[in-house]
């Protein structure tokens, strides 16, 4: 059913604040690159495991876009069929017109029946000069696709214009109490209830849990603390993050550590931000930065730093 298939997003007129949130190296990088390319209409790939934030950044790049009063549509490629793609980028039965969209947003684009990938290409074709931006998502590795003759090569390479590669979230702790915080701050909001308290060990177990729904388990979990309110029944499904949970009293995250932390953050924010001015010219960013070469390597070995993006 094309019912199935289709979402349709509309940027809400009250809506003030981002929804994408970064604080570790990685997604830095990307939210940079993301500043860079949404003004523009180059096709764009996400790729990530499930669960780590595809959708968000989408919604995100649009957001940021020109496009943005008009809607985002979803389609869920697993669930099209053939027949309901039409010549010019039409969907038989759709509320809206994906010529009329800001941005058509292909989930999981990797599992597009092979029929549907050279009506989507004719239908490219037919709409040059009118087509919305097109933003696709993966969970597979489409190169291996293509080579399997999965995947169509003019398709691949229609839609990867600019590929950002969203790391899993254990590979960027750095992220996990800021992403706790902002979600915990929405849902209770939603719920209409007190914002709930993270003690520093909740939030030692949180960034030390392993995620393997990533984003998309977090925010499930920081959901049920914002209706429950109670962080140790809250996350007691997580395997051992609720363990050492103290039974009463809640001890609070020291000033002192968070400024230190803060500091380190803001010294890897300093270093991005000039590595991405500088398109990863090493010299010129120590240059930059008024330290020597050798400082700048020991530096980035130090924090971690890792160029994750690709074009």
């Amino acid at each position: 059913m094309l019912t199935e298939a289709v979402d349709i997003w509309v940027e809400p007129e009250n809506r003030t604040s981002s929804s994408f949130v970064a604080a570790s190296p990685s997604m830095q990088s990307i939210e940079r690159v993301v500043s860079d390319i949404a003004p523009t209409d180059i096709p764009v790939l996400l790729h990530g495991e499930s669960g780590t934030g595809k959708e968000i950044l989408a919604l995100e790049i649009h957001r940021r876009s020109a496009r943005a009063s008009r809607p985002l549509v979803k389609i869920s490629c697993a669930a099209l069929a053939p027949e309901s793609l039409n010549g010019g980028l039409r969907m038989a039965g759709a509320e809206v017109s994906l010529v009329q969209a800001g941005t058509v947003f292909l989930d999981e684009v990797g599992e597009i029946d092979p029929a549907c990938q050279l009506r989507l290409l004719h239908s490219l074709a037919e709409s040059n000069g009118h087509s919305p931006r097109l933003i696709s998502a993966t969970s597979r590795n489409l190169e291996e696709e293509m080579r399997a003759g999965r995947l169509r090569e003019e398709l691949y390479f229609r839609l990867n214009g600019v590929c950002l590669r969203l790391p899993p979230l254990r590979h960027r702790r750095e992220d996990i109490p800021v992403l706790a915080v902002h979600f915990l701050t929405r849902y209770a909001s939603q719920f209409r209830r007190p914002m709930p308290h993270l003690s520093a060990q909740a939030v030692h177990r949180l960034t030390d849990y392993a995620w393997p729904g990533n984003v998309r388990e977090l925010e499930n979990a920081m959901k049920k603390l914002a209706a429950m309110g109670d962080e140790r029944t809250a996350l007691a499904d997580l395997q051992g993050a609720a363990a050492a949970l103290p039974a009463g009293g809640r001890e609070a995250i020291s000033l002192k550590e968070a400024s230190r932390a803060a500091s380190r953050q803001a010294e890897k924010q300093l270093i991005l931000k000039v590595l991405t001015r500088t398109r990863w010219n090493r010299k010129r960013a120590a240059q930059e930065l008024q330290i020597s070469y050798k400082a700048l390597l020991y530096k980035l070995k130090q924090i971690g730093v890792e160029e994750t993006v690709t074009a």
